[in-house]
């Protein structure tokens, strides 16, 4: 799946162009490597975000195509 569906779908980022805009600005690593919007996203990744003086780290846990709002959460782990 692509990084910004990814963000989109687990709720990390809340709308798909915003999480775009944010992997282009390079806010967003992939296992420690700036990402672009289509980068693959798959189980066990690492997704850095950085926003604002922030950093965020997650660990993919599962990748769906949809998944409700409440059901999100078990998406990704926070690391730190």
């Amino acid at each position: 799946m692509r990084l910004d569906k990814y963000l989109k779908v687990s709720r990390l980022i809340k709308r798909r162009s915003v999480a775009k805009d944010c992997a282009e600005s390079e806010r967003v690593l992939v296992n420690g490597r700036v990402a672009k919007p289509a980068t693959e996203i798959k189980k066990g990744d690492i997704i850095t975000l950085l926003i604002g003086n922030k950093q965020t780290r997650f660990e993919v846990l599962d990748i769906k195509e949809n998944v409700k709002a409440n059901d999100a959460k078990s998406l990704y782990r926070i690391i730190d």
